[in-house]
C-alpha cells in the first residue's frame, strides 16, 4: 500500500494512493459501507499500530462519481469511518498538489456525505467549503459522573458533535489526560441519556471550549474523536459545527470571521454563507504540510499483519 502522510495544523492524515480495497464505482456512501463490511482489515492495516497510531486519520483516494470533482475520498480512523474530515480534506488537497494532480485554484472533492469545495491558495494553505452544517439540539444538559451537570449543543458539521458550553479543565496541554477522561465521561452520559444526532446517529465527537490564547482568536477548543484520540488541529467538522451553532444563536453573521484555536495552539479561520435553502455553509482555512511518503508492507506470517485493533480491545 502506497501512502503519503501530512499534518494539518498538527493533526495527521495518511492518504492511500495505491493498494486500497476494491470498492467498485458506486456512490461513495455505498463504497464506505462496503469498505466497512468487507474490507475493514485494510482500515486497521493502514492506520493502527504498528504502522500507525491512534491520532492518525486515513483518507482512501477514490474515483469520484461526479466527474466535476478532482477526487473522491473516504475517511477512516483507528476504530471506524468518518462522514467528512476537515483537516483531512486540507491535507488531501496539499497531498494532491504535491503529486502534481491539482494546482492552485478551485476544486471539488466528493465525500460520503456530500461534495465539498476546495481552494488551494498556495503550497500549504487551503480553504474548504464544507457540507451544510446545523445545530440539531440546543442547550442539552446531562449529568456526568465526576463532573456534574454539563450543558451544550448537538450539531452536525460533517460528523456529530456535542459542543459543551464550558470546559471542566483549563485548555492546556498539561491537562490532555484529564480532558480526555472528561470527554469520555460526557460521551457516555449522552449515550446513556439517549441523546443522539438525527435518525439516532451517535454523537461521537465531544468538544470543550474556553478563551483563546492568541490576541485575535475567538475561542480555544479540545476535541475528543471517536477512538479516544484528541484532535491536534481545531477540527474542521467541529469548527463547522461551532459556526452553525453561533449562526443559529445569532452570535455570528454571514461572512464574519471566527478564529478557532486548538489545544496545541494551531488555528483555523472560519466564516459561513447561507445558501438559497437557508443552510449554513461553513468555510475554513488552514495549513497542511507533507511529511513522508511510504510503502506499507504486509507479511502473512506477522501475527499483527492487519494491525493492532483498537476497536477490539
Amino acid at each position: 500500500m502506497r501512502v503519503i502522510d501530512s499534518h494539518t495544523e498538527g493533526e495527521p492524515t495518511r492518504v492511500v494512493i495505491e493498494g486500497g480495497p476494491p470498492l467498485g464505482n458506486g456512490p461513495l456512501a455505498e463504497r464506505r459501507l462496503r469498505f466497512q463490511r468487507e474490507f475493514d482489515s485494510f482500515r486497521s492495516f493502514a492506520v493502527n499500530e504498528p504502522r500507525g497510531y491512534d491520532a492518525l486519520v486515513g483518507a482512501l483516494l477514490c474515483e469520484p462519481v461526479d466527474k466535476t470533482c478532482a477526487a473522491g475520498v473516504i475517511y477512516f480512523n483507528n476504530v471506524g469511518y468518518l462522514g467528512m474530515c476537515g483537516h483531512g480534506t486540507i491535507g488531501l488537497a496539499v497531498t494532491l498538489a504535491h503529486l502534481g494532480r491539482i494546482g492552485p485554484g478551485l476544486h471539488r472533492f466528493e465525500t460520503p456525505v456530500g461534495i465539498v469545495g476546495v481552494e488551494l491558495r498556495g503550497r500549504n494553505e487551503v480553504t474548504i467549503e464544507n457540507v451544510a452544517s446545523y445545530r440539531h439540539l440546543a442547550d442539552v444538559s446531562v449529568d456526568v459522573a465526576g463532573l456534574g451537570r454539563i450543558t451544550g449543543d448537538v450539531a452536525w458539521g460533517g460528523n456529530w458533535f456535542f459542543l459543551a458550553k464550558t470546559t471542566p479543565h483549563a485548555l492546556e496541554m498539561a491537562n490532555v489526560g484529564a480532558l480526555t477522561r472528561a470527554a469520555e465521561a460526557v460521551g457516555k452520559a449522552l449515550a446513556d441519556a439517549g441523546i443522539t444526532g438525527s435518525d439516532g446517529a451517535p454523537v461521537d465527537h465531544i468538544e470543550f471550549f474556553g478563551p483563546a490564547a492568541g490576541p485575535d482568536g475567538n475561542s480555544r477548543n479540545f476535541v475528543l474523536c471517536p477512538g479516544g484520540a484528541y484532535d491536534r488541529s481545531p477540527c474542521g467538522t467541529g469548527t463547522s459545527a461551532k459556526v452553525a451553532c453561533l449562526a443559529a444563536g445569532g452570535k455570528l453573521k454571514p461572512g464574519e470571521r471566527w478564529v478557532q484555536e486548538s489545544i496545541v495552539g494551531s488555528r483555523f479561520e472560519a466564516h459561513y454563507r447561507v445558501d438559497g435553502l437557508g443552510n449554513v455553509i461553513p468555510s475554513l482555512t488552514g495549513r497542511a504540510y507533507v511529511v513522508s511518503e511510504a510503502t506499507l508492507l504486509r507479511d502473512a506470517n506477522d501475527p499483527f499483519a492487519d494491525g493492532l485493533r483498537s476497536d477490539r480491545g
